[in-house]
């Protein structure tokens, strides 16, 4: 057992555990001669005589291929669950678009995260264009209940990116409930094997499945996971109007890269403990930040919540020189944005200008390199910037 992996809550006769829902989630029933998964459908319509009914008419509505991708998806948010419907998006942007455009109105008020997602500004303006109220608190504190009254939905994101503080999704959703409101959290980070929202209340789940879920880089995918059918068909509606939706390769190669989750997560996970312990230690590094750390301020919390603390860590280093010095120094790590993938990454967020963050910010991918050879990287990266730079 990896003392650095939280363990999940898996004993038996309580159903399969992650790897075997990962493995085998969304597969259709063995057919003789045909593959365990079917490769991807190509098609803008379907054979249909007679009256439009079934599953399969028109490429911009269903297509076989989602269905698999789908089930698969809500299976790891909700296992053991039949009710959970997921929608599968073009892109992250895509499902959390789908969300607030479809669950709100002219008139109402929604409260995102202050701290969030550096495009989620995009959607301000366009949702005060449609009249909207949008409230902004941070993450950390749960300082979201503050401004929640009266509010049609409460957006969360926890782990937050990229500052990584985390708010209690119990008690928000509870609060958020308690007045009428509905509660969508951007699951992103985490991904369901790190922590499930619908178990902890939320009525949305969603993530940029172009990160963690799929993991390689090479992909862009997003999805909307609920209980609700009303508000899974609301959220289907708005893909179909807009046209949001993913081509059937990408839902195929995300079918297929989700058989690796429970490995790829558990690996990045333990390893990015690791450095950050490493990290904590290094007297270069401030800021450090990441939930699985007991000295974290998020970590109490996410011990709640979280059954893995995700695979990305957040650090300043003395100004942007020494953050970009460091970053040519890294071999094995690449100089890119996003997260969540096999191959290490990392940026200097400030070049972006979105984040309210320092100048030597530094958010960090642990990828799944062996642990001691990422490790060795960045602390001689860490040597060559202060050695270079001064």
């Amino acid at each position: 057992m990896n003392p650095l992996i939280p363990q999940e809550r898996h004993h038996p006769g309580e159903g399969p555990g992650d790897g075997t829902l990962a493995v085998r989630a969304g597969l259709p029933e063995p057919v003789k001669h045909e593959p365990t998964l079917p490769g991807p459908v190509f098609a803008a319509h379907f054979h249909l005589p007679g009256e439009p009914t079934g599953p399969y008419t028109y490429g911009r509505d269903e297509n076989p291929t989602w269905t698999h991708l789908e089930r698969a998806i809500g299976t790891l948010e909700a296992p053991g669950e039949s009710g959970v419907e997921t929608v599968v998006f073009a892109s992250g942007m895509a499902a959390i678009s789908a969300v607030l455009l479809s669950q709100l109105s002219a008139g109402d008020a929604v409260v995102l995260p202050a701290d969030g997602y550096q495009a989620l500004p995009l959607l301000h303006e366009q949702l005060r264009a449609y009249g909207i109220e949008v409230r902004t608190a941070p993450t950390g504190g749960d300082a979201q209940l503050d401004v929640l009254d009266g509010a049609g939905l409460l957006w969360i994101e926890t782990p937050s990116n990229p500052g990584l503080d985390v708010c209690d999704i119990r008690r928000l959703v509870a609060a958020a409930h308690a007045g009428g409101a509905l509660v969508a959290v951007d699951n992103t980070l985490a991904t369901p094997l790190g922590q499930r929202p619908l178990e902890l209340g939320a009525d949305f789940s969603v993530a940029s499945d172009t990160k963690g879920m799929t993991g390689h880089g090479d992909v862009l995918l997003g999805h909307v996971s609920c209980r609700d059918p009303l508000r899974a068909a609301e959220v289907r509606r708005w893909r179909k109007i807009v046209g949001a939706i993913p081509g059937p390769m990408e839902a195929w190669l995300a079918h297929r890269s989700l058989a690796t989750l429970q490995l790829r997560i558990d690996r990045q996970c333990a390893t990015a403990l690791g450095l950050a312990r490493v990290l904590a230690e290094h007297p270069d590094v401030t800021g450090l930040r990441h939930p699985g750390l007991p000295e974290d301020p998020s970590h109490a919390i996410a011990a709640r919540q979280m059954r893995r603390f995700g695979s990305v860590i957040s650090f300043e280093l003395a100004d942007r020189a020494r953050a970009e010095r460091f970053l040519e120094e890294l071999r094995l790590v690449d100089d890119a944005t996003s997260f969540g993938g096999v191959r290490s990454s990392a940026e200097r967020r400030g070049r972006w200008g979105g984040d309210a963050v320092a100048e030597g910010f530094i958010r960090f991918s642990v990828g799944a390199e062996d642990p001691e050879d990422l490790i060795a990287d960045v602390l001689r990266a860490l040597d060559a910037a202060r050695k270079a730079v001064g």
